[in-house]
């Protein structure tokens, strides 16, 4: 198996991993919070961080609920990262694929609720009391921001591919050619033989 191929083995292991953490997870949280009944939200860290249940109709962390601009988004998203993904899946490196995987997995996740619930499942609310309030999230939608997160850095720095010298192949190895043993040739001068 050549390395690319290796990378691609850890990028479907990582967003098996995502898909299997989030169904977890949002079992857990259904099962706590609405079998038999309603449940109020478990505080975390104060009132900053707690578990609450919520259904969300958008994409991730409850944006675009309209379906028309939901589905799109989800299809351009995914366009890219297929692009991406074939345009460096010869020398893309470790980092770049296991970001792919975050990505990919943690969309999956939420298209699991979708086309199994018609909403999604979120549950980790982050806020500060009368001064910032942020959207309801889950492990898919975090998956998807570390992987986006990861992905744009990698990107940014231009190391999502493997150089010459991580590939085992140095500069000079490329330039210089291996001395020759054999005798250096001589020019043949051609004579002229004019007539006496």
């Amino acid at each position: 198996m050549t390395t690319a191929r290796k990378r691609d083995l850890i990028m479907v292991l990582a967003g098996l991993f995502v898909i299997v953490l989030d169904q977890l997870t949002k079992s857990w949280v259904v099962q706590y919070f609405v079998v038999p009944s309603g449940k109020p939200p478990i505080s975390l860290i104060g009132e900053f961080l707690e578990l609450a249940y919520v259904q969300n109709s958008g994409v991730a962390f409850s944006l675009l609920s309209s379906d028309s601009i939901k589905f799109l988004f989800i299809a351009l998203a995914i366009a890219v990262i297929g692009y991406l993904y074939w345009r460096n899946r010869e020398n893309g490196s470790l980092l770049l694929k296991f970001s792919f995987g975050l990505v990919v997995g943690g969309a999956l996740g939420n298209l699991i609720d979708r086309f199994r619930l018609g909403y999604v499942i979120d549950f980790i609310h982050f806020h500060i009391p009368r001064v910032f309030e942020f959207a309801v999230f889950n492990v898919a939608d975090s998956a998807i921001s570390v992987g986006v997160v990861l992905l744009a850095f990698l990107l940014w720095q231009g190391s999502a591919g493997e150089t010459k010298e991580r590939a085992g192949v140095t500069p000079s190895a490329v330039a210089t050619d291996p001395p020759s043993t054999s005798q250096p040739s001589i020019p043949r001068v051609r004579r002229r033989i004019t007539g006496e």
